[in-house]
């Protein structure tokens, strides 16, 4: 066929987009080594701009690396986790790096950095390069991370106290960024609550915030004994060994952040129908309360926005879990036999849902 100036640009246009597709994965890595080499530090140290010889001052860097980290700070910027200032304007004919609101949550009392350190772990990131094989094999079948590492995540920690340790401050930094969210912007879900169970609540970080900011409720974690024997002493939080797919303590409110999207619906059922166990029923103030996404809900328009629940979504599949939509959440909701539920899409890509006995 005769090219065309229009099918030319069209065949432009799409290597472009595979181009652009393949080679994403830089700019998490580009990311990941600003977290590793503790580059928002850095910046922040100079009192939130710097120059780059500054910042190679504060950071682990070869002198003969400098210009590598130039290239860095390029990716970076275009990516947009920091700002750069043209020469002609910061003067000294040095570019001058900032925090941008992305980076400011690198050092803030909120850091979200060890969330990110550990998404970016390569421990995490390696079952990907296996995930055609893995498509492969009929289901119910090994999960990603299974079949990568020969253990579920959760056997992993058990056995790699680094990784167990981790784990466990990114999921710590992530319940300190979004509960302070939740408490401060989301606090009529609690309202008339007088106890609640965090169900798989870890170290409590979730709870705690709760106990904090509404000290009439009396909040407890529910989770298995070797994660409660590490449980902080000195706190306000009641920690109780057991099993979430056994039972839950009677409670009039049960919390699961980031919970159900770990399981399939067969097993979030049984979870759901422990929970309505031990809550009173919906006139008394008996209800559910998930932090999870919801596919679809939030600020549709937004690209960054449907990007990202989509693409968690597919992360999830490293332990079998799924992101669900409205309709998903549905099926499960009314599967363990509650009779309503509401959705509040005020956490960006996540939403609290308030389910109802």
């Amino acid at each position: 066929m005769e090219l065309t100036k229009n099918t030319t640009q069209a065949m432009l246009d799409g290597q472009l987009e595979l181009w652009h597709t393949t080679f994403a994965y830089i700019k998490s890595m580009a990311l990941k080594c600003a977290l590793d080499l503790r580059i928002a530090d850095a910046i922040d140290h100079h009192g939130g701009t710097a120059t780059l010889p500054q910042i190679a001052t504060k950071i682990s860097l070869h002198p003969s690396k400098v210009h590598c980290l130039r290239r860095l700070m390029r990716v970076l910027t275009v990516s947009g986790i920091f700002s750069i200032q043209d020469p002609a304007v910061g003067g000294g004919g040095e570019y001058v790096y900032g925090l941008t609101p992305a980076s400011r949550l690198l050092v803030s009392s909120r850091n979200v950095a060890p969330f990110l350190t550990m998404m970016l772990d390569g421990i995490f990131v390696s079952p990907f390069l296996s995930f055609n094989e893995w498509l492969q094999h009929e289901l119910p079948d090994q999960s990603l991370f299974e079949m990568k590492h020969g253990q579920t995540v959760w056997e992993f920690a058990n056995q790699n106290p680094a990784f167990g340790a981790l784990g466990n401050e990114g999921m710590v930094a992530d319940s300190n960024f979004v509960m302070d969210i939740v408490v401060k912007e989301c606090g009529d879900v609690f309202q008339g609550v007088s106890s609640l169970v965090d169900v798989a609540g870890g170290l409590g970080g979730a709870a705690q915030a709760i106990a904090n900011a509404f000290p009439h409720v009396k909040c407890s974690v529910l989770d298995l004994p070797h994660v409660v024997a590490d449980a902080p002493v000195s706190t306000n939080v009641k920690y109780i060994a057991g099993d979430m797919f056994e039972s839950i303590p009677p409670t009039n409110a049960v919390f699961l952040k980031w919970v159900l999207h770990d399981w399939g619906d067969t097993e979030c059922v049984k979870i759901l129908k422990n929970c309505k166990r031990a809550i009173p029923p919906k006139e008394t103030g008996g209800k559910v309360i998930i932090l999870d996404m919801v596919v679809g809900a939030g600020s549709l328009s937004n690209l960054k926005h449907k990007e990202t629940q989509i693409f968690f979504d597919l992360f999830i599949m490293y332990v079998n879990g799924i992101e669900r939509d409205e309709q998903e959440w549905r099926k499960i909701i009314f599967g363990a036999g509650f009779s309503g539920y509401k959705i509040l899409p005020v956490l960006d890509v996540r939403s609290i849902i308030e389910i109802y006995p």
